[in-house]
């Protein structure tokens, strides 16, 4: 049993660890986006354009579907950082394989191969999900735990930033460049493995194993907390109903790119500049979230739902009454901005208040079930986009906007402080 000096200087090495860690995940999501730089991979390598439209759905679901699973496996594990350092190996290998498929094949090929490195890449980024969580409520104090993810995300923006710049001032030179993009990812890998090194370093105290059931059938009865827990069944349906605000951000940069008017020139310059200021939102809000989250998590996500809100019912407006303020290659990054703030606070608001929700095994089963019906739930939701067949994009972004109010609704009146 450590001192109280020495259990202080342990929990800030700790503070330290995770924060690193998450940061350089942060930054290898910002390297392997399936919104950006996997389509323009892609399509440089001339895969199957129908292979473009399963990118974010790999992405985003192959890394939440099987977590209930994975849950069932981390329970008999005393120490679960090395679960998270797994995932955080294979899926260096995995950016190793994305990058020697780009650089070595074309076509169907190189395509297939791609899309089945991002499948093994999800699942393992599945690892991380649900044994970070739990790791960070047995190593981090609850007013803390905001934070960490909140510094993590800050400097990720940071970085995002550079990158949109290079962007913006290296186009002429970068176009192109397929195999310097390939080799970056090839270096990239090195970002997962420094993660998972820092990672291991982490101080965890041990998990409860006992009264596990070995059966795999037994993974299906977490399901009952849907049922019995009234809080946690609030939760996952107003955490569905976010899903919105993220999923509305790609029309954003379509309604802009439409602006351009097919300017080649002009659209890469608005590209860069949408992801310049969705660094900009998540290194100047992303702290300031995590501190609010360490004081009310809740809170948090309503406020930012409310923004998210905001900004697309003022697109919607600018739009349809045709304010002269709508056609300036400024305005729409700007709404971008806001709604990039907005989805940090969902995001770390979100995280932060599942992790206080539930102490132990108790915590893995909310962040595996939650995760893996939010998976389900993102699947459907994909399907709204169809209706930009019969309504123009930006009454869209008011119907994804109108979802999202309902979320925050829910938070309202449904949801306690923990």
């Amino acid at each position: 049993m450590l001192d109280k000096e020495a259990q202080k200087k342990v929990d800030k090495a700790n503070v330290y660890r995770l924060v690193v860690s998450n940061f350089l995940i942060n930054l290898g999501d910002v390297l392997i986006n399936p919104k950006v730089t996997l389509p323009w991979l892609l399509q440089s390598v001339g895969a199957p354009l129908f292979l473009l439209g399963w990118l974010v759905p790999i992405r985003e679901s192959g890394s939440l579907l099987p977590q209930v699973i994975i849950a069932h496996f981390i329970y008999k594990i005393k120490i679960r950082k090395w679960v998270w350092v797994l995932g955080s190996v294979i899926q260096s290998l995995c950016v190793v394989l994305i990058g020697f498929a780009a650089l070595l094949l074309e076509g169907d090929s190189a395509g297939w191969v791609i899309i089945s490195g991002l499948v093994v890449f999800s699942v393992a980024r599945g690892l991380n999900s649900v044994a970070s969580k739990d790791v960070l409520g047995k190593t981090i104090v609850k007013n803390k735990r905001g934070s960490v993810t909140g510094w993590s995300a800050s400097a990720a923006g940071f970085i995002t930033i550079i990158i949109a710049f290079s962007m913006l001032l290296g186009f002429d030179s970068l176009h192109n460049n397929t195999g310097l993009y390939v080799w970056g990812i090839v270096a990239a890998t090195f970002i997962w493995l420094v993660a998972a090194l820092i990672y291991s370093f982490v101080r965890e105290p041990f998990s409860e194993v006992g009264g596990v059931s070995s059966s795999l059938l037994s993974v299906f009865k977490e399901f009952a907390l849907l049922r019995t827990d009234r809080t946690f069944r609030s939760f996952v349906i107003a955490r569905s109903l976010f899903l919105c605000a993220a999923l509305s951000a790609p029309y954003y940069v379509l309604i802009a790119q439409n602006n351009a008017q097919n300017n080649a020139q002009n659209s890469v310059f608005t590209l860069g500049l949408f992801i310049l200021v969705s660094g900009l939102a998540s290194l100047l809000s992303s702290p300031f979230w995590g501190l609010f989250s360490d004081y009310s998590s809740r809170q948090v996500m309503v406020f930012s739902s409310l923004l998210s809100v905001l900004s697309g019912v003022g697109l919607f407006f600018s739009a349809n009454f045709e304010l002269e303020m709508f056609s300036g290659s400024w305005f729409l990054p700007l709404l971008y901005f806001v709604l990039s703030i907005a989805h940090q606070g969902i995001r770390i608001g979100r995280k932060t208040y599942l992790v206080n929700l539930g102490e132990g095994n108790r915590r893995t089963s909310y962040v595996s079930v939650s995760n893996t019906v939010i998976g389900i739930i993102l699947l459907g939701m994909s399907s709204i986009s169809l209706l930009s067949y019969v309504v123009s994009l930006e009454t869209l972004v008011l119907i994804f906007s109108f979802i999202t109010l309902v979320g925050a609704v829910m938070v309202i009146r449904c949801l306690p402080e923990v």
